[in-house]
């Protein structure tokens, strides 16, 4: 008898995942996606059980599922984006993404990787900007002024393992590159500041300096 266990792997890490354990969804315009993103909050346990109720949220087993809207609704919005061939941007982003996402070059990028720099691409170049494109940028705003006021940020959230090294050196180098072609487009950059935790991370982080011999430039642009 065949269980889902014989097989783990439901989806190619190369392109967009479109199955998973529950099922595969897709929304009325035909944009499959596996699993939403979503966060599974702690409830607080009752005071009533003493040290019973306080073992089972320990465990995890009394939380409360909260779609996670924003990441969803941005998620969405890039798997459109992407289909229609990357609307909006510069030539030298559509040309970079068109790269990354090419399944015949040899150091295949993950789609992971591919997502989290297309949305970065997306939010700084076509949000709000393309015909029919919602404007993330008003949202993100309200978010940055509850949480990081005096210091706007957005985060792109992987997981350990997926390569956010890779992803870090794909966004530096999109960043250089369109700066160098369009100087006075004030979206871009040349100049970055890596933040590390510690002298280990730091130095695993070397591979983003140009000059290091093993730099993850030559794979990945």
């Amino acid at each position: 008898m065949t269980t889902a266990l014989d097989n783990p792997i439901l989806n190619s890490p190369y392109e967009a995942p479109v199955r998973d354990r529950a099922q595969c969804r897709a929304d009325r315009r035909g944009v499959a996606r596996a699993s939403p993103s979503e966060s599974f909050i702690p409830v607080p346990a009752p005071r009533k059980g003493g040290a019973k109720a306080q073992a089972t949220l320990q465990l995890g087993t009394d939380e409360r599922a909260q779609r996670n809207t924003l990441i969803n609704d941005i998620r969405y919005e890039v798997d459109l984006w992407r289909a229609r061939g990357y609307p909006g941007v510069t030539p030298i982003s559509r040309k970079l993404m068109q790269y990354w996402a090419d399944p015949t070059r040899e150091n295949r990028v993950l789609f992971c990787q591919r997502e989290a720099a297309e949305t970065a691409i997306f939010l700084a170049e076509a949000a709000g900007r393309v015909p029919g494109a919602a404007d993330f940028r008003t949202r993100v705003d309200e978010a940055n002024k509850l949480h990081n006021d005096g210091l706007p940020r957005v985060g792109l959230k992987m997981a350990t393992g997926s390569g956010k090294t890779v992803v870090m050196a794909m966004l530096l180098a999109w960043q250089t590159i369109s700066k160098v072609f369009s100087p006075n487009d004030a979206r871009f950059a040349k100049r970055f500041l890596l933040i590390a935790p510690g002298i280990t991370i730091r130095d695993r982080l070397r591979v983003l300096y140009p000059g290091d011999e093993g730099n993850y430039y030559r794979s990945v642009t």
